[in-house]
């Protein structure tokens, strides 16, 4: 998806864009808020106005992804079957404009082009266990997995932070399970393996509170009597929060050298306190970001395109939940949006045998009687449902791009020079952005991560 390079803007670019994108998300909220299970409930479609909907009607969803996404399949040409109108058209193209762009420097990730399943540029030892989404992110980002690549791999001295005592104790597990398999390996293969001491991750249990300086987290495991302790803060996809302390402890810590951040679940940030950081982003006027839009900026959208184009089944699910709300709301009104487990299989389900375990997993009795010419109906509406999603979609890239620029600017509020790449494959990473941060040049360190073979 096109867009816009955060390094390709100076200070007072980045604090216009901030502008920009505070206004446009006023402009289209009502869309970043709504919940698609209410669709039905809350008449969505009819929120829309009447050239959209012209527009957008009957619109299958491969349609939606090259029109609407602006993903085509390769070699495909857009083709409109109708003038659309100006509004949506310019919608369109402010989404893409003022996006920052998810595209790395690369096209396909070349380790995995043997095999799909099993990165290249790692070793068989350090792939066990891990997903190809993680070998590619482990790789790129040249740092759970991480730590243990950063330590056994290559030969740092790490500490990992984690809050859940039994992660700990399977990743000590591990660790040990991994050395054991480099020492076997350097017995049958001294030459490649590469030897020397090696060091696992320093494994801490600990919550780290984004409002206060965690020692633990400061202290060296080892220091040089020459020169003090040089801390690089990495957090791979580090969730809600935590990315706003690893932010703060960079600012705050004169031992900490380096900072690099992806960040994901934005809707688990503290409000107030996780966003917004900067006092430029403060003070606009409809700075806020509610839950739901937040919820909504951790969508993959390369991922919903490609489902869009391969018109698979699956995609009536949303279609299924809102009908399912439609009936929840007639039997209990005030039992509204609950959360349903998971259904096996929901493609293969008439939509009322649908209905029935959705009710049963939400507490109501599954043999209520059903209105089931309502409810096909409402499953005739299947494109619409694709289509208003699709729209949330394309908007909220919009909403992941004011959090990121945020802290940005917060960075630079603090003196200090921070960049924002796209490092991982969109398809196989969704939250692919990193954002970079050190106390001297940082020309060097982009240099390598927008390259492929870094």
């Amino acid at each position: 998806m096109p867009g816009v390079s955060a390094r390709r803007l100076s200070h007072e670019e980045r604090r216009q864009l901030a502008v920009n994108l505070t206004r446009v998300v006023k402009l289209y909220r009502s869309i970043l808020d709504a919940y698609i299970i209410e669709f039905f409930t809350d008449n969505l479609w009819g929120t829309l106005p009447c050239s959209w909907q012209e527009a957008l009607d009957g619109l299958n969803p491969p349609q939606l992804a090259t029109l609407l996404l602006g993903m085509p399949r390769e070699g495909e040409v857009a083709r409109y079957r109708s003038v659309w109108p100006l509004t949506l058209l310019a919608l369109k193209s402010t989404a893409y404009a003022l996006a920052f762009t998810r595209t790395p420097g690369f096209q396909t990730p070349s380790e995995f082009l043997e095999n799909p399943s099993q990165s290249s540029r790692l070793t068989a030892p350090f792939r066990k266990h891990v997903r190809p989404k993680k070998q590619h992110e482990i790789r790129r980002l040249g740092e759970g997995h991480l730590s243990r690549f950063m330590s056994l791999g290559l030969g740092l001295m790490v500490k990992s932070i984690e809050g859940d005592q039994r992660l700990v104790e399977r990743a000590q597990r591990l660790d040990q399970e991994l050395l054991q398999t480099l020492e076997k390996e350097e017995k049958r293969n001294p030459k490649v393996v590469q030897t020397g001491p090696r060091h696992p991750p320093h494994h801490v249990v600990r919550w780290v509170d984004p409002t206060t300086l965690c020692e633990e987290l400061l202290l060296p495991l080892e220091t040089s009597p020459q020169s003090r302790a040089r801390l690089l803060l990495t957090g791979l996809h580090a969730c809600g929060d935590l990315s706003v302390a690893l932010l703060r402890h960079f600012c705050c810590c004169p031992e900490v050298v380096a900072l690099a951040s992806v960040g994901c679940c934005y809707m688990k940030l503290s409000d107030p306190g996780g966003y917004p950081l900067s006092q430029w982003v403060a003070g606009l006027p409809g700075y806020e970001l509610p839950y739901r839009l937040r919820e909504g900026a951790c969508h993959a959208l390369e991922e919903y395109a490609e489902r869009l184009q391969k018109a698979g089944p699956s995609l009536r699910t949303h279609c299924y939940r809102a009908a399912l709300e439609t009936v929840i709301r007639c039997a209990q009104p005030e039992l509204r949006r609950p959360g349903v487990q998971g259904i096996p299989r929901v493609h293969e389900l008439k939509i009322e045998e649908y209905v029935q375990r959705g009710l049963q997993r939400v507490g109501l009795d599954p043999h209520l009687p059903l209105n089931v010419a309502a409810l096909r109906a409402h499953q005739a509406q299947e494109n619409r449902v694709v289509a208003f999603f699709s729209l949330a979609l394309l908007l909220a890239p919009l909403v992941e791009t004011l959090i990121l620029l945020d802290r940005l600017l917060y960075l630079q509020e603090q003196g200090f020079h921070a960049e924002l790449l796209p490092i991982f494959s969109p398809e196989l990473s969704p939250r692919n952005l990193v954002l970079v941060a050190t106390k001297g040049p940082l020309g060097e360190a982009f240099s390598l991560l927008e390259t492929e073979d870094n």
